[in-house]
C-alpha cells in the first residue's frame, strides 16, 4: 500500500510541477517549446561560443514530436532567433544556431526566469534545491525510455 502511495504522490508532484512551470508566464514572449528550444541552444553557445545544435538532439533532449520541433525552429528562424544549416557530414542533417544579434532579446526573456528560479530557491533553500537538481540529475540519467 505504502509503495502505491508513493507512486501516487510522485506522479501528482510530477504533473503539478509540469503544469505550474508551463503555466508560469516565466516564458513571456516565447512559447513553453520555444523557451526550451532556445535555452537548450543557449546552454550550448554558453558551451562552445557557437551554439550549433542538431535538430534530432533537440528532438530528443526535449522529447519533441518530430513536427513539433520543426514547428518550434521553424517559428523561432522566422522571429530571428534562429538559423538553419545543413551538417557539413550529412546533408539530410539540420542544425540550427543562434542569431548573435537578438540573444539579448532571449536573455531579457531568460532572466525571468533565473528570478523565478532564484525565488524556489529562496523559498525551500540551498540544500533543497541542491537535491532537487541532484535529484533530476539521477533521474534524466537512468536511462528510463520515455
Amino acid at each position: 500500500m505504502a509503495e502505491n502511495d508513493l507512486r501516487e504522490r510522485l506522479l501528482t508532484a510530477w504533473t503539478d510541477i509540469n503544469a505550474r512551470m508551463k503555466n508560469s508566464q516565466m516564458t513571456q514572449g516565447f512559447t513553453y517549446n520555444e523557451a526550451v528550444t532556445m535555452k537548450l541552444i543557449y546552454d550550448q553557445y554558453r558551451r562552445d561560443g557557437v551554439g550549433l545544435v542538431p535538430v534530432a538532439e533537440i528532438r530528443k533532449r526535449l522529447n519533441m514530436l518530430k513536427s513539433l520541433a520543426h514547428r518550434t525552429i521553424q517559428s523561432l528562424c522566422e522571429q530571428g532567433y534562429l538559423q538553419k544549416e545543413t551538417s557539413p557530414e550529412d546533408a539530410r542533417a539540420l542544425l540550427v544556431r543562434p542569431v548573435p544579434e537578438r540573444l539579448p532579446d532571449f536573455l531579457a526573456v531568460h532572466e525571468r526566469s533565473l528570478q523565478m528560479a532564484q525565488a524556489v530557491i529562496d523559498a525551500i533553500g540551498q540544500d533543497e534545491a541542491e537535491r532537487f537538481v541532484r535529484c533530476c540529475d539521477v533521474f534524466l540519467s537512468a536511462g528510463l525510455p520515455f
